[in-house]
């Protein structure tokens, strides 16, 4: 429990400009799971048999979101995600999206969606008030991907990021999963996306974490593979603090390439994230078991736990000295 002085006590009541942990980092980001549940079964994410079903009252009603959305905003929030599971299939999300996009002070809201129902809700999303999303997507090979999701259909993906893109959810970022012996034979079609396309394709590498935690030492590989396939990629300048990619382009490409390493290299000491499980549990930090109830409280009391999670934040995980994620959930129970 933190214990707060009187000026402490003074910004909760009023809100902050600006919000920093305990290690001086400024916290203006929420990332907000608001279901559990997908409409894949991604292999690292998900058992092949999913998952539990959670009753609906064990997890956020849209009202609470909002409530705890509005006070993470006085505490300085300015970016809002989406995420899940698969956030698409959670009803009533559209009229979400329209009421928190009222919210003063929220500059940004976005979406990361596996794209299989972007082609329904892309326009639809863009008039609520979404700014932009982005999409998983592990292999362009459609055998492959049906292999990694386990039902998954590519072409659905493929069209909704066209859609995306014609109505305006842009920039468009898709989110590649590194796995060694999957797709690292990929990583130059992904790239290619970019030439003519202003897209950005962002290579993550594979975490230790839930399903993908008893996977072979081969399937976690460095992103440095990106950079020894393509020594022709051109780094650009550093966007500073909050920034987890770090960017390139090919010569005379219209998009960009982004490399995201929590294992080789993390990006802890510039961390700006908080997350919100769907269940209504903020999580400081991904890696962490670490989490504060905020189901069921009071909207008076939401500031004064949100203040305390957020100065309870860890200067960083450990699992390059671990070996794992210390966070006991699945990502789809986490929400990326």
């Amino acid at each position: 429990m933190v214990v707060m002085s009187a000026p402490t006590q003074d910004v909760i009541m009023g809100g902050a400009k600006e919000m920093l942990d305990s290690y001086g980092r400024r916290i203006n980001y929420l990332r907000v799971s608001v279901t559990d549940r997908c409409n894949l079964r991604c292999a690292y994410c998900m058992p092949a048999e999913g998952i539990e079903k959670r009753e609906h009252r064990d997890i956020l009603s849209l009202e609470e979101v909002e409530n705890i959305v509005r006070a993470a905003v006085r505490l300085g929030i300015e970016k809002l995600r989406f995420t899940g599971g698969e956030p698409l299939v959670r009803k009533g999300l559209l009229q979400l999206v329209e009421n928190l996009a009222q919210i003063k002070g929220l500059k940004d809201i976005a979406l990361t969606t596996n794209g299989i129902l972007l082609k329904k809700y892309a326009r639809d999303l863009k008039n609520a008030g979404l700014n932009r999303v982005n999409v998983s997507l592990d292999s362009l090979d459609r055998e492959k991907y049906r292999r990694i999701t386990r039902c998954g259909r590519l072409d659905d993906v493929l069209e909704g990021i066209e859609l995306a893109q014609e109505v305006g959810l842009t920039p468009i970022k898709l989110n590649v999963v590194l796995i060694g012996g999957f797709n690292d034979d990929e990583i130059i079609d992904f790239v290619n996306l970019t030439f003519k396309r202003d897209l950005e394709v962002r290579f993550i590498e594979l975490m230790p974490l839930g399903e993908a935690q008893a996977w072979r030492k081969s399937s976690f590989i460095s992103n440095q593979t990106v950079l020894d396939k393509l020594p022709r990629l051109i780094p650009l300048p550093f966007k500073g603090p909050g920034t987890v990619a770090r960017l390139y382009k090919l010569p005379n490409a219209k998009g960009k390439v982004g490399l995201i390493s929590p294992i080789s290299s993390h990006f802890c000491n510039y961390c700006n994230r908080i997350r919100l499980t769907a269940d209504g549990k903020l999580k400081p930090c991904l890696h962490s078991n670490q989490e504060v109830n905020l189901k069921g409280v009071h909207p008076d009391e939401l500031l004064r736990l949100l203040f305390e999670a957020i100065k309870a934040k860890p200067a960083k995980h450990y699992i390059s000295t671990k070996g794992a994620s210390e966070a006991q959930r699945n990502m789809n129970e986490i929400g990326g």
